[in-house]
């Protein structure tokens, strides 16, 4: 996209008027509601053929709860995939391995049905919070995430999760694999056309 300050159509011309517009990389607001994040200790990603949808989940204090719901298309969800990995790349150069979180032997494997069971859904967070890009960043000993929506006049960040720099990795699993799956799922090889005569 471009920069525009020109509609595209005259004024006073029954038609819509369109302009193009791009934001400067790195800058949104961030309203006060969302400006002190939410901890997670797990994410669950669901998709459909046209977005993913990712719950941040926190298990520590009862009720479980679903902190944060985001929601992104495609590309945009393999572009956090690409970013997250870069992030993790960054933090071993400048802290070393991520620290390795145990893995429970022969952990139980809940359905999703038992999952949205146990983990609190509010009302307001039902809908979810739609991102077209994301800025991650890190400290020592966690990275953070801030979901932004980058709308005309003004991105917004929707949602900022913290997660501990043990979880990173185990994350960018899940997305890798929510992503290979989504293909496998959904991204149809494209029929051979007929043979021409």
């Amino acid at each position: 996209m471009t920069d525009s300050n020109q509609p595209s159509n005259p004024p006073g011309d029954d038609k819509p008027i369109i302009s193009t517009y791009q934001h400067q990389p790195l800058s949104a607001r961030v309203p006060e509601k969302i400006s002190r994040g939410v901890y997670s200790t797990g994410q669950l990603i669901l998709d459909t053929p046209k977005e993913f949808i990712i719950d941040f989940l926190h298990g520590l204090t009862r009720p479980h709860q679903i902190v944060a719901r985001v929601v992104m298309i495609p590309q945009t969800m393999q572009e956090f995939a690409n970013a997250l990995k870069a992030n993790i790349d960054n933090y071993t150069r400048s802290f070393g391995p991520p620290p390795q979180l145990p893995i429970p032997q022969n952990p139980p494997r809940p359905t999703i049905q038992e999952i949205y069971e146990n983990y609190k859904l509010s009302d307001e967070m039902l809908n979810g919070s739609y991102s077209n890009s994301v800025l991650i960043g890190h400290s020592p000993s966690e990275f953070f995430f801030d979901f932004i929506t980058s709308f005309y006049p003004t991105p917004a960040v929707g949602a900022r999760v913290f997660i501990t720099a043990g979880q990173a990795p185990r994350f960018l699993n899940t997305l890798t694999s929510a992503m290979q799956q989504y293909h496998t799922r959904y991204q149809r090889p494209p029929e051979n056309p007929p043979a021409q005569d």
